[in-house]
């Protein structure tokens, strides 16, 4: 069964009048999440007009004045990474041509995060060339969530408030109530986000799978650190995109003699073969968010999409007040 939730934000937010300042448009990537952020703050989508020309060239017009206005535009850079990166960049542009007074990138997902460094000779460090195509389209902020790695926030010379998925991911198994859980981190690099995730579970024990990568998206699965025989283990990353490390990670830790195996990450990327691994019968359950759409031929039985939606507009409201946004992960 495919179920849905939203994380129980307590926040007073007034209504919204014609003259307030804060306008919310949304990029064709998520237009679904952008209606749930936008109902959250108790406002309309700002009209605007996207189509393409017959060589594939993208045209945008903002339907509404938005001089001297806080913009926020949601776009999550997911499938197709370069045409969606696209479509942020000419939306800033037409904010910024249209005299916006603060434009802000709201990007759920962030594409290119995974190249954050180079690792041969002759590479490119693409997460900084996009940070920087952002900035020079004219960006003046960026709200993001779970990057793929925190040093990505410095790539950016702009403000960049940096949400997690993890609070609605916490809430919703908080509420099955399982029991002997044990949080698995499927690689070393993933310890410190499964460490966390682990004591904001009431301190639960910590395990880590050992694992080396032999090429692009091929993972081998070595061992398992840690006590996992008899408990409930729940795998823990920022994304799941063709789910060869949480899957062989969730073999491993049957074979190590665990009772139930639960996958949890923010961002479902879903490349093939995802599908076929995950509903392959090793998790009991794969709890996944919102931040990039999952379309109905990618659903199935045991697949949980969590909707962010509050949070990023919780988020959102306090960055136009210039209210504090780390005190909602306290």
């Amino acid at each position: 069964m495919i179920r849905s939730a939203t994380l129980p934000i307590q926040a007073s937010l007034p209504s919204f009048t014609e003259n307030s300042r804060l306008r919310l448009l949304s990029g064709s990537a998520n237009t679904p999440l952008a209606q749930e952020v936008a109902r959250y703050l108790g406002m309309d989508l700002g009209p605007m007009v996207r189509k393409r020309f017959a060589d594939g060239e993208l045209y945008i017009q903002i339907q509404e004045s938005i001089r001297g206005c806080d913009v926020y535009l949601l776009q999550p850079t997911c499938r197709p990474v370069n045409d969606h990166l696209m479509e942020l960049l000419i939306m800033i542009d037409a904010c910024r041509r249209a005299s916006a007074r603060q434009i802000t990138a709201v990007i759920p997902y962030y594409g290119y995060a995974r190249a954050d460094r180079k690792t041969a000779g002759r590479e490119s460090i693409s997460a900084k060339l996009v940070a920087n195509l952002i900035t020079q389209a004219g960006a003046n902020r960026i709200l993001a969530m779970d990057l793929h790695s925190a040093q990505i926030q410095g790539y950016f010379d702009i403000p960049l408030d940096h949400v997690y998925g993890s609070p609605t991911l916490i809430e919703y198994l908080s509420s099955k109530q399982l029991s002997d859980l044990v949080v698995v981190s499927p690689d070393v690099g993933g310890v410190a986000r499964a460490r966390a995730f682990a004591k904001k579970l009431g301190d639960a024990p910590l395990a880590i799978i050992d694992k080396r990568r032999q090429a692009h998206n091929v993972a081998e699965v070595m061992n398992v650190i840690g006590d996992v025989a008899g408990k409930t283990a729940v795998l823990v990353d920022d994304m799941i995109d063709t789910a060869g490390t949480i899957t062989e990670g969730a073999r491993l830790l049957r074979q190590q003699g665990a009772r139930q195996v639960y996958a949890c990450a923010t961002h479902a990327v879903f490349s093939p073969p995802a599908i076929e691994r995950l509903s392959s019968g090793l998790f009991e359950e794969v709890i996944v968010t919102n931040t990039i759409p999952v379309p109905d031929d990618q659903r199935f039985q045991q697949l949980t999409v969590l909707s962010v939606a509050n949070l990023l507009g919780e988020t959102i409201w306090r960055i136009h007040e210039d209210s504090s946004v780390s005190s909602m992960f306290r």
